[in-house]
């Protein structure tokens, strides 16, 4: 076997980012939205409520994103012990974004920017199953539709909005505002509402968004329960139903793929004698047909790689052969994604 080695120059690596829908659906919008009666009732259901793309019973069933709730006080769920008031599953939620997002527990979260900043004590949570989003929720992509009592609100990320990045810790950040496709519709009010802030906070790395219960409540009348020692689930349940009558969650993941391309050269003096046995008689030796002494032919259809001890470390296919001579040279170029 004849083995050429690869020039410095034949490599060249390439970074693209690459958007798609996160839905298992395929659709870049998830209209219909499920539960599963046996995940709510189990002792996960008392933290947060699954939401899959289709009935959580059939096989095609993969869970899209979860919700749940978080407080200050320990409000709008039940004490793991009565005898210990505040400690709920709200407020280990509280403190598990607190210390994901804030990295300080003597922190607040705050919603809003500049002078409509509001401090709020609970939030929900939409947090993408992990398996959807892939590297990065992809900013400007979010279109979500809740409905209430009182009307309906479109909320989107303020990613179009604004020039700089802002971060809290280390996670990157956008206000959750009313409009669509990444931008508000309300110059006045930058998509915030009076007195309450943003609607909430989208966390692209994360795959979080956390959600005001002052500004939501303000806007369409879907209200927090915020009763001590309360039954778990009911502000999930708020949520969902919201986000139920809405019909309408866009949403595109995103993650940077990086290639190697390596470009595999082929002189015209070079890989022209085929390693096929038919090629030579086995009784004598000789070369089968006597048109292929003085001008033998070979058709490439496999790239080999290999590493200096001769092991093979990654195979290309060509799509269709590749006829090779004496008059002829071959630039193959192989692509290898990480």
């Amino acid at each position: 076997m004849s083995f050429k080695r690869y020039e410095t120059d034949d490599f060249v690596v390439s970074s693209d980012s690459i958007t798609s829908t996160l839905w298992s659906t395929g659709n870049p919008t998830l209209a219909e939205f499920f539960t599963s009666s046996v995940q709510a009732a189990g002792s996960s259901g008392n933290f947060y409520l699954s939401v899959y793309n289709t009935g959580s019973d059939l096989i095609n069933s993969l869970p899209q994103f979860e919700i749940a709730y978080a407080d200050v006080d320990g409000s709008g769920s039940a004490y793991y012990n009565t005898a210990v008031p505040g400690k709920s599953p709200s407020l280990s939620t509280y403190g598990q974004y607190r210390a994901l997002i804030l990295e300080d527990e003597n922190k607040s979260f705050t919603f809003g920017t500049d002078n409509n900043v509001f401090t709020t004590p609970n939030f929900w949570v939409i947090s993408m199953d992990r398996a959807r989003y892939k590297e990065s929720l992809f900013p400007g992509s979010l279109n979500l539709t809740l409905s209430g009592s009182t009307g309906t609100i479109h909320l989107t990320d303020n990613s179009s909005d604004v020039k700089i990045n802002t971060f809290i810790g280390s996670s990157r950040v956008y206000q959750l505002i009313s409009g669509s496709e990444g931008s508000s519709g309300d110059i006045a009010n930058n998509g915030f509402v009076a007195n309450s802030g943003s609607y909430g906070l989208v966390f692209p790395e994360l795959g979080t968004i956390l959600l005001n219960p002052s500004a939501i409540s303000q806007s369409i009348g879907v209200n927090a329960v915020r009763t001590a020692n309360s039954a778990n689930g009911v502000n999930n349940a708020t949520l969902y139903n919201s986000i139920t009558l809405g019909k309408n969650f866009k949403l595109n993941s995103q993650e940077t793929i990086t290639s190697d391309y390596i470009f595999t050269r082929a002189r015209n003096s070079e890989f022209n004698y085929t390693q096929n046995p038919t090629f030579i008689s086995g009784s004598t030796g000789e070369v089968i047909y006597n048109n292929f002494i003085n001008n033998p032919q070979t058709y490439i259809t496999t790239i080999g790689m290999y590493n200096d001890t001769n092991e093979l470390l990654a195979v290309a296919k060509l799509s269709r052969p590749l006829i090779k001579d004496f008059t002829k040279e071959a630039l193959v170029r192989v692509k290898l994604d990480f």
